[in-house]
């Protein structure tokens, strides 16, 4: 039983009778979950390369408190703070990934982590969801009024993005970027021949990537002809989940993590199953949708086209990472190297997953509408 009662007017009282506390366990319950298996992955791969054998947990165990505690507290502000903390995000973040082309380290050909003493920052992942909470307002600015340019803003914010993103290159969260700001602009009142129209745009774009980057020509060659030596990482993770079967073959049992070089990271979910078991898996895949249907309609409910095309922004990131991250390891799609929210070892993206999860609990709790930052949906035309 809660000892706040329902007339503490106090900052922690108030909020506490306005989260939404459904989706604070679920969240909570995930990353439980991505502890227990950052304890059964990493070992193996951290004596592989030469690390303490407890080097990637006691990291993580650092990591994830850390974005505890900033969910939370981000949770506590209005929607108003949100914006400006989104927009303070996202411009400290464009300009480190400028500084990043120029002093970034340069893994596997690609420049998208800048390194401060032991820990490697990724600017990308925190552009994401300043990106989505400032396009959220642009677009919801110009429905309130006709002469502000919110649709040009917010189009010429995602180009800059998408470019930097592109210059990196990281062509994956490229597409991600780019789902995003579809999605806010169809929600906000894009007419229907501008969709297709950027359908076929993306579709473009997606095809001239094939032909300009080398690796992403590389990735889809091997998802389509699984005989190249290049799919080992797929290959094993198929045969971990061939071996787990229904129920798993036990917490730390599994073999996969001690040959898959990112068992702790980007193939965790192989390492799940192997260990766990489909049911297991499926179960996870449920709690990944349950948290997007819920932030989604509890956005829905407030009748704020703002919260509205923000969340839903940050719920189609969450999703489309968990999305590409299960469907590479299950062959269902070339592999492209990005975490599972919460699960996988990774600390800025763990720390830009629990922002974003922050800003869905605070523009989700049940307060009044700001006329000055949304419209309500019932003034949304058809």
């Amino acid at each position: 039983m809660t000892t706040i009662a329902r007339t503490d007017t106090s900052l922690v009282g108030h909020w506490w009778w306005t989260v939404d506390r459904w989706l604070m366990v679920m969240i909570g319950l995930l990353i439980f979950v991505g502890g227990v298996m950052t304890l059964s992955a990493s070992p193996a791969v951290a004596e592989r390369i030469g690390f303490d054998t407890y080097h990637f947990v006691i990291r993580q165990l650092v990591f994830l408190p850390a974005g505890i505690m900033l969910m939370l507290g981000v949770s506590l502000l209005s929607p108003r703070s949100v914006c400006y903390l989104a927009l303070l995000v996202m411009g400290g973040a464009i300009v480190l990934m400028v500084a990043t082309l120029v002093i970034g380290m340069d893994v596997k050909g690609a420049t998208r982590w800048i390194r401060f003493g032991s820990f490697a920052l990724q600017p990308s992942e925190f552009v994401k969801p300043g990106f989505a909470v400032i396009a959220a307002w642009l677009f919801s600015r110009r429905r309130l009024d006709d002469r502000f340019p919110g649709y040009l803003l917010a189009t010429g914010l995602f180009m800059l993005i998408a470019a930097l993103l592109v210059l990196q290159p990281d062509i994956g969260m490229a597409l991600v970027v780019s789902a995003v700001w579809a999605v806010q602009f169809f929600l906000a009142g894009l007419p229907m021949v501008l969709v297709f129209g950027l359908g076929f745009v993306f579709l473009g774009g997606s095809v001239s990537a094939y032909f300009m980057f080398d690796h992403v020509q590389v990735r889809i060659d091997r998802f389509f002809d699984p005989s190249l030596s290049e799919g080992y990482q797929v290959k094993r993770a198929l045969e971990a989940l061939q071996n787990g079967g229904l129920f798993g073959r036990g917490p730390g049992e599994g073999s996969v993590k001690e040959v898959l070089p990112d068992a702790h990271a980007d193939f965790i979910f192989a390492v799940a199953a192997e260990e766990f078991g489909l049911i297991v898996c499926l179960a996870l895949v449920l709690l990944f949708a349950c948290i997007v249907l819920r932030g989604l309609s509890r956005a829905y409910r407030g009748g704020d086209l703002f919260v509205l095309v923000a969340v839903a922004g940050l719920m189609v990131q969450f999703a489309l990472q968990a999305i590409i991250n299960m469907a590479s390891t299950l062959n269902m799609m070339p592999p492209k190297g990005m975490t599972l929210p919460f699960i996988s070892y990774g600390g800025s993206s763990t720390i830009a997953i629990a922002l974003g999860m922050g800003m869905v609990l605070a523009l989700t709790r049940a307060l009044p509408v700001d006329g000055n930052l949304g419209t309500p949906l019932g003034r949304r035309p058809l």
